[in-house]
């Protein structure tokens, strides 16, 4: 985690904003603060989900569930693949979700209007998961579209075809867009392509995720790190950017 005093971090050879035109965000714990309460309860759908599928207890589908993810990319790649489950029913399942703890974020809506070009949402979710989250932050009119899991053919971010589906879909170029994202191995293929990468890290450790899915990860793929997304859009992208 960072300091207070280290919000923001850049790479000595980070790549900067001034060419960028897209501006890419994942949406969940990228978007919103952990303490908004959205993704401990996507994750609770997931397990009971598990439990109903194969007549669990929740121990034991807890464990199970972890295991597709980690060899999968996600509960849901894992069960498509090896049990044919209609993904559609899963994810209005999985997020069918109470949104009320999630704050309009005026600070940030700012921001990402404030941006120059085109605005995106990639996400493993759903396309109605990404909107009523984005609904409810007061930001979703600031972006043209939302790529979810079904655009990309139900295959995942990391894998590479995934973002190639994304930029081919919306004719994005690679080496003139950002994401920003707070799993730093799904910004190893973006980087790779040419993408300037932001890893968006809490604040305070989040008990309900895995902490090396919240280490401030310095690496080559990682341009930039920031515990404060629109103090980052705010304070390091928008003075770079051409006036």
């Amino acid at each position: 985690m960072f300091l207070p005093s280290e919000s923001h971090v850049t790479a000595p050879n980070g790549r900067g904003f001034t060419d960028v035109d897209t501006w890419v965000f994942d949406l969940d714990n990228t978007l919103y603060p952990h303490d908004a309460r959205v993704w401990p309860q996507v994750d609770e759908r997931i397990t009971l989900y598990v439990m109903h599928l194969f007549g669990l207890d929740g121990l034991s589908a807890r464990a199970l569930q972890k295991y597709f993810y980690h060899r999968y990319g996600t509960t849901l790649r894992a069960l498509m693949d090896e049990w044919t489950i209609d993904p559609y029913d899963f994810l209005d399942f999985a997020h069918d979700i109470d949104h009320s703890g999630i704050a309009l974020d005026p600070a940030l809506g700012q921001a990402i209007e404030g941006l120059p070009g085109r605005k995106l949402i990639l996400t493993n979710g759903s396309r109605r998961h990404a909107e009523n989250v984005a609904r409810k932050l007061g930001i979703l009119d600031h972006f043209e579209d939302v790529f979810d899991i079904a655009a990309s053919d139900f295959v995942p971010k990391p894998e590479r075809s995934a973002y190639e589906k994304f930029l081919d879909r919306h004719g994005v170029d690679p080496t003139r867009s950002a994401l920003f994202e707070d799993i730093a191995k799904n910004l190893v293929v973006p980087h790779d392509l040419g993408m300037a990468t932001v890893l968006v890290v809490p604040r305070t450790v989040d008990p309900f995720r895995d902490p090396i899915e919240q280490e401030a990860v310095r690496a080559p793929h990682i341009d930039h790190i920031t515990n404060d997304l629109a103090g980052f859009l705010t304070e390091r992208v928008a003075p770079t950017l051409p006036r």
